[in-house]
């Protein structure tokens, strides 16, 4: 099956009947389906229009959808609309079909009471269903107790799955690979070469490693450290990274507790990153290592301009302007665990109040309000993103795009959203 549970063996296209919430949660959602045909219920284009005037988020992704079915309907007759509009696909030209479901009073096969939109788009689809048995029929919504309501009915309902995350943290990529043994008990072949006082390996494994990626780790239990820096068909290209070097790293006097903690430091510090996403429990060290090695960066080698730390306030189109002061003092209450892990970086000096005060003067930290990102252009700054796990994937690109000239971008999450590297919370001491 697909994302949106097709048979790939059956080539008879399945007629997809979009929700309100599905359009605004993906205004390009039609162009997801394919060769298959798209329909949009007249109750849906309603609830776009009643939704589609303000400035909040809601309203631009409600005038997108609308702007992008204007555009594939184009000049089509009523008939055409109703029977289905190709839909154009850029120079591939059109694959599949959109077209409007037409509302009409009273369906002969209603099961529903159509005091409620969801029931009548339900009801539309079991008198569709009931005309034509052959038809195959999915209705596409975010709205779990419509999907419910719809199968009970005995209309198939899915989730709009195309840009979902995976929920279980276990599917997601560590950033590092654990081999039992050795790890050169899996390669068949090696070629190593020295460059800089660096060590490189080209391996040819026996078996190849799972779903490896660029810039992945490798760790073994005799000690090894490699970093993933090309990737062939059965080849790997490997940076040896010594274990010693990286437990012993320093970043604004912090030093990491374990391997994992090493590995993380070493991606932030590392310039040819431009992305770090962190991940991991409560405690295991996200911003404290992502906050010391931005301020080693601006005040010590001197790479970057500013420091920039950021966090969704209740969602991205909420006001600040309740509470008092600057946008910088509006942001201090929501960005707490930045200024809390300053302080920590400094809790061994003699009087660490005085030692936060004089960092917050002397290093170039600006807190910046998402709301009013758009538009914006960071050059030569770090980014540092809090608690990006209750950010979108349309969020999170819009803060992504940001970026100027020689940008660096951290990124963390108390469980997950994505993760190319997971920092497991370090025994004490």
């Amino acid at each position: 099956m697909d994302d949106h549970g097709r048979n790939p063996s059956s080539d008879q296209p399945i007629l997809y009947v979009l929700d309100t919430n599905v359009l605004i949660h993906d205004p390009n959602a039609l162009l997801n389906f394919e060769e298959h045909h798209v329909a949009i219920p007249m109750i849906v284009l309603e609830e776009l229009d009643k939704l589609k005037s303000g400035h909040h988020s809601v309203a631009a992704e409600c005038r997108q959808a609308i702007r992008l079915i204007d555009k594939t309907l184009g000049e089509a007759s009523p008939e055409d609309v109703e029977v289905g509009v190709p839909i154009q696909r850029g120079k591939s030209g059109p694959k599949g079909l959109l077209s409007i479901l037409m509302s009409k009073r009273g369906e002969p096969n209603s099961l529903l009471p159509e005091n409620l939109n969801d029931n009548k788009i339900i009801n539309q689809l079991i008198d569709l269903h009931a005309r034509d048995k052959d038809l195959r029929l999915v209705l596409v919504t975010k709205d779990i107790n419509m999907r419910l309501k719809a199968r009970a009915c005995g209309i198939a309902a899915e989730d709009y799955s195309t840009d979902q995350l995976v929920d279980d943290v276990s599917m997601l990529s560590r950033g590092y690979h654990t081999v039992p043994g050795s790890f050169w008990d899996l390669v068949s072949k090696v070629e190593t070469r020295q460059d800089h006082g660096r060590t490189w390996h080209q391996v040819q494994l026996i078996d190849n490693l799972p779903a490896v990626h660029i810039n992945e780790f490798i760790i073994d239990e005799q000690g090894f450290v490699g970093w993933i820096k090309e990737i062939q068909v059965d080849k790997l290209l490997i940076l040896d990274l010594h274990q010693e070097p990286l437990l012993h790293q320093e970043a604004w006097g912090l030093k990491p507790r374990d391997i994992y903690q090493s590995l993380a430091l070493y991606a932030l510090l590392d310039p040819d990153i431009h992305l770090v996403n962190l991940t991991g429990a409560a405690g295991s060290g996200k911003t404290i290592l992502a906050l010391a090695a931005a301020i080693e960066q601006t005040m010590v080698t001197k790479r970057y301009r500013r420091i920039i730390a950021t966090r969704s306030v209740q969602g991205l189109d909420q006001e600040i302007g309740f509470l008092p002061g600057t946008e910088a003092e509006k942001m201090e209450p929501w960005l707490g665990a930045i200024t809390d892990n300053l302080e920590a970086l400094h809790m061994d000096d003699e009087n660490t109040h005085g030692s936060v005060d004089y960092i917050l003067s002397k290093v170039p930290l600006q807190f910046k309000s998402l709301n009013y990102i758009r538009g914006r252009s960071f050059q030569q700054s770090l980014i540092l993103i809090d608690e990006c796990q209750n950010l979108t994937p349309h969020q999170m690109k819009t803060i992504i795009t940001r970026a100027g000239a020689v940008p660096k971008w951290c990124a963390w999450a108390t469980w997950h959203r994505s993760t190319p590297l997971t920092c497991p919370r370090p025994a004490p001491g």
